[in-house]
């Protein structure tokens, strides 16, 4: 049997369960679904001891999560919400990750753009971190054997930074990921 020898061998999802720096007992809210094998390892990684929420805009997003967590053996609580008005407490999140590699906040307003973040700033406890997950044109071969992303480009960064979030960078930019990460100040 013929193998791809370009294919990368184990985990598809570790660079993300890396990138987002999900650790074992946190609470984890993720704002979006476009792929359920995403929220499936990252949830895999809060364990038994942590809780894993998704809070997505339309059933075709709570089907995908569902099918997600299913197939991985994962408890995933969600919730159909948008993300401007998400249901959670104040403070209730340790980690929010934003799934945005379908253009989930790029093909919105700018003002609801901004309201979704604050609503991440709004559950995450004070010095809690969001992540985003965003979509680029990869590099090399890679690039020209793919096609771009079909959603729109959104630049998170500028976002968090008038959000109110600090410590806002770039993290990586890699096999069509792109990970930005901001801290919600621990104080006021």
């Amino acid at each position: 049997m013929l193998t791809n020898p370009f294919a990368r061998a184990g985990d598809p999802h570790m660079l993300v369960v890396g990138m987002t720096g999900v650790k074992l007992g946190e609470r984890v809210a993720q704002i979006g679904c476009p792929h359920g094998g995403r929220l499936a390892a990252i949830a895999r990684k809060v364990g038994l001891s942590g809780t894993a929420v998704a809070f997505v805009p339309d059933d075709a997003s709570a089907a995908r999560a569902r099918k997600g967590a299913a197939g991985a053996g994962v408890l995933v609580e969600i919730q159909t919400a948008p993300p401007t008005r998400v249901p959670a407490d104040d403070g209730a999140f340790d980690l929010v990750v934003i799934d945005e590699t379908a253009g989930l906040l790029a093909s919105v307003p700018a003002d609801d753009r901004a309201g979704a973040v604050l609503e991440a700033l709004r559950i995450l406890r004070p010095g809690g971190r969001v992540v985003v997950i965003g979509s680029v044109r990869r590099g090399g071969l890679g690039g020209l054997l793919t096609r771009a992303p079909s959603a729109p480009p959104f630049d998170p960064e500028p976002a968090f930074q008038a959000g109110g979030f600090r410590a806002v960078r770039r993290l990586a930019e890699r096999d069509g990921l792109m990970f930005v990460e901001g801290i919600k100040p621990r104080q006021g």
